[in-house]
C-alpha cells in the first residue's frame, strides 16, 4: 500500500470519532443540565460555553482540582461527546462524595433518565439523607465559584452562596 493510500485510510478511520465528538449548534442549544439546583444548572450551562471557547483551561481545571487524569477528561470531552457541564458535575460530585469520576460517568451513562438529580440517588455512594445531599451540592457549588476565580470569570452568587462565602 502506498503512502497516500495509507494516509487516506487513516483519515477515514478517524473521521467517525471526529464527527461524533464535534459540538454542533443544535446539540449545544438543546443541552440542559438537570441537577435539581437551578443556580448550579445555570453555571454548568455557562461552563459548557466556556469550555467550547477555552477547552484547555477547562480540561486543566477539572484535571487539577477534581483530581482526574487529564487524558480521561479529554477523552470524555473530545472522543465520547460528553458536555462540559456534565463532565464538571460528574467529576466534582465524585470528589465531594469520595468516589471516582469514572463512577459518576458510569452511573450517568448507564441510566441518564431524570438527569443528575436522579442519577446521584442511584449511585453506589448515595447521599445519606437531605443534610448529606445538601453538603455534597454545597461542595460542588463552591467548586464552581473557585473555578470561576481561577478563570478570572465573573459570577453572580445566589443568596445562599453570598451567606456562605460572605461576599
Amino acid at each position: 500500500m502506498n503512502r497516500s493510500s495509507l494516509l487516506l485510510l487513516s483519515l477515514l478511520l478517524l473521521a467517525p470519532a471526529t464527527v461524533l465528538a464535534q459540538q454542533t449548534a443544535e446539540r449545544s442549544a438543546a443541552y440542559a443540565v438537570e441537577t435539581g439546583d437551578r443556580w448550579l444548572d445555570a453555571q454548568l450551562q455557562d461552563i459548557k460555553h466556556y469550555a467550547e471557547r477555552y477547552p484547555d483551561a477547562f480540561l486543566d481545571e477539572v484535571s487539577r482540582y477534581a483530581n482526574v487524569p487529564r487524558g480521561y477528561v479529554s477523552a470524555l470531552f473530545t472522543t465520547h461527546g460528553w458536555q462540559a457541564g456534565d463532565i464538571y458535575f460528574a467529576c466534582f460530585w465524585a470528589k465531594a462524595s469520595g468516589q471516582t469520576c469514572r463512577d459518576s460517568v458510569r452511573a450517568f451513562s448507564q441510566d441518564p433518565e431524570g438527569g443528575w438529580e436522579a442519577v446521584v440517588t442511584r449511585m453506589p455512594v448515595k447521599p445519606d439523607g437531605a443534610v448529606e445531599q445538601a453538603r455534597l451540592y454545597r461542595s460542588v457549588r463552591h467548586a464552581v465559584v473557585a473555578s470561576y476565580e481561577h478563570w478570572d470569570r465573573p459570577i453572580t452568587l445566589d443568596a445562599t452562596l453570598k451567606r456562605q462565602l460572605k461576599r
